[in-house]
Parts: structure tokens; sequence; C-alpha cells
């Protein structure tokens, strides 16, 4: 098969190329801040006024000694699969206005009258270093969802995202996404895509082409701890296979197996600036049925949170897609989608984005679309928590 070298070919390489290299030169130019002094301050602020309840390893207190009952979400601090996938800023957001500012437990009082800022940045980074195990991917990389790039950090998420035709004929897909964590660095996903389409004025719906995934971080870099300013990186590999679920007869489906893969890199910059990138390929295994395609998405974004940095948080984002198929004379097909997600309860585990994808060239038979998506972050709390 012999691909040949486009114009458009060539501005995707380069767009692809600066991507990647941009980010990459921010993250090995920058030094890590272990805020190992930070720490030992922490250490005699914990001990004096949080040990009577958290125990003075971090493990809580035992129940005949606190005198009440350990709420479910009482936090173990040495567990590394409690506190890693937390951000800073939600422990911050706790400690100075109390559980309930979270939809936690009013046990967890307020400490906003007895410890400084200072004090209290010195408590979260002594807090840290009880997770002794340094190759947990930090929460803070957990950077907000856009609505097609995927990201690379290893989510326990559902989603439900949905995609509706703004114009030509009526329809969409509706994108039930199963994404759990296991061990260290590691995610299962499973994405089951649902149809419905007005064909010839008569409405068919029906399951689509069911993926079934492996993500795994291969790299996680934390440069700055910084509670409101962070900046880190993370890069992450992901393999998976397309099983043909879908009716082809009424294009929902392509009617053959197909392995999918794809590198995911994001860069956290310390102005709560975001980059995701995403480069991937589409391999069917039969190509007379459906072409190989490439494809490469990147996500720019901005976090802005109320409560002076503690609050709910808007993320306005703005997505560049191109795909291509691998065949002689192809066109690569360009799409935008300009959206904003928006942290919903408390505990910010429940998250909505709105946007519309716009086919830049190529737009014929290329419909614009609405597209949003509910997303409820399973591990932070259950649906009725946190509000």
């Amino acid at each position: 098969m012999r691909i040949r070298s486009t114009g458009t070919g060539r501005a995707m390489i380069w767009f692809v190329a600066l991507a990647f290299c941009v980010p990459l030169a921010v993250m090995f130019g920058q030094d890590v801040n272990r805020g190992s002094s930070r720490a030992q301050a922490g250490e005699q602020v914990f001990k004096s006024a949080c040990a009577a309840c958290h125990g003075p390893d971090g493990r809580g207190t035992a129940k005949e000694i606190a005198g009440f009952e350990r709420p479910r979400t009482f936090p173990d601090f040495t567990a590394c699969d409690q506190t890693s996938p937390e951000p800073n800023v939600t422990w911050k957001d706790v400690i100075t206005h109390g559980g309930p500012t979270r939809g936690f437990s009013d046990i967890m009082p307020s400490f906003s009258e007895a410890l400084t800022s200072e004090q209290i940045d010195d408590v979260v980074a002594y807090l840290r270093s009880l997770c002794r195990n340094p190759h947990w991917p930090r929460g803070e990389l957990n950077l907000p969802r856009a609505l097609v790039t995927e990201k690379a950090f290893p989510e326990d998420e559902v989603v439900i995202s949905t995609g509706m035709n703004a114009t030509g004929a009526p329809g969409g897909t509706t994108h039930i996404f199963h994404e759990q964590r296991f061990g260290v660095r590691n995610q299962i996903e499973v994405d089951v895509p649902v149809n419905f389409q007005d064909q010839n004025h008569t409405w068919y719906g029906g399951i689509g082409d069911t993926t079934l995934g492996l993500k795994r971080v291969m790299f996680s870099k934390l440069q700055s701890e910084s509670i409101l300013r962070p900046s880190g990186s993370i890069l992450s590999l992901f393999g998976g296979v397309i099983l043909p679920t879908g009716n082809k007869a009424r294009g929902f489906g392509t009617g053959t197996t197909t392995f999918e893969t794809f590198a995911a890199f994001d860069q956290l910059f310390p102005t709560n600036t975001f980059i995701q990138t995403q480069f991937g390929a589409d391999l069917p295994r039969h190509t007379d049925i459906a072409p190989q395609l490439i494809f490469f998405n990147t996500a720019i974004g901005q976090s802005f949170a109320a409560n002076h940095g503690l609050g709910r948080l808007w993320s306005p984002m703005f997505e560049f897609l191109a795909a291509r198929d691998l065949v002689d004379n192809a066109k690569t097909n360009w799409d935008v989608v300009p959206e904003m997600q928006v942290t919903i309860s408390k505990r910010q585990h429940i998250r909505a984005n709105l946007g519309v994808r716009v086919p830049v060239n190529n737009t014929s038979g290329r419909q614009i679309q609405v597209v949003f998506y509910l997303l409820w972050d399973w591990f932070d709390g259950r649906l009725n928590e946190g509000w």
C-alpha cells in the first residue's frame, strides 16, 4: 500500500510533531519540588491538630478512642490507592471549610480559623508523604475530560456521551463508557455505542461496534506540588479490540473486527492551562470491508475554579480532530470542537460537558453535531453522595 504525501498530510505531521514535542520539552525542562521542608512543618501541625481523629500514622484513630463511628469515606492516608487520585486542592478545601464543603461528613470540622493557609499547605504536603509508592499517578494529572480526545490518566468512571446531528438527516450516537482502574497504572475500558437514525423517514436504532480496551500509564511526573498551580506530565498507551456487534446494513457497524491503538500524552501547566494529545490508528482485520485509519486529536483548555481556587470548576476547551484513511489519494478530515465542562456536585464527581463538532473540510456527508456528556467518577462517591 502506498500513501502519497499531500500538503494536508504534511500539515498533519507537523501538527502532531509540535503538539507532542512542545509538551515534552516542558516536561524535561522542569524540576520537581518535593516539598520536604513543608512536609516536616506539616507533620508538627498534623500531630497537634489532626492526630486525635486521623491517628498519629494517618490510618485513623480506633473507634473506642476517637468516640465516633467512622463514615464510609474516612481516609487512610497511607493507602496510595485511596489518596493518589485526589488532587491537593480537594484536601485543602476540606481542611479549610470542613467536610460538608465537598459533600463529606460534618465530623470533619473547618480549620479556617485555627490554621493559616500556609499551615494547611504544610499539612497537605505531610499527608502526601504518607503514600510511600511514588509510581501512582497523581490526581492533579487527571485533567478535565474532553468530548473526543481521550486522556492519559487511568479512570474509575462511567460516561454517557451523545452526539446528535444538527444538520442533515436526524440521528446520532450515544456511547456508554465504563472505565475501571486496576493496579498502579492500568485501566480497562468498555465502550458500547447505541445508534439512532432516521433513514428514509423511518427511525432505526441498535448497538454499534463495541470496544474492549486496556490502557497503561508509561510515565507520570508531577513537576510542581503547588496546590493552586500544579504542573506535570503523563503518557499512556492503549490497545483495544472493536468487535463487529453493530448492524453493517444499517450503517451501525463496519462488519469486521478492528484493532485500535493510540498513545495519549497530557501536559498541565502552572497557569492551569492544559494540553491533551492522542495519536493512534484503527486497523481492521479485513481492509476490503473497512480501510485502515490514523487519527490525531488534541484538546487545549483552561480551568477556572470559584471560591479562590477551591470551588466549582469551569473548563472551557477547544479540540482539533484529524483522521485519514490509509489509502491512495485519501484526504485528511479536520474537525473543531469548542466546548465547556463544569462540575455539578460539591464533590465534583459528577460533571457535564457541552460542545459542537464542526467539520472544517470535506464536509460532504459529514454533519455538524451537538455533543454532550454526563460523567460519574464513581471512585469519589456514589451517585447520591457529595451533593
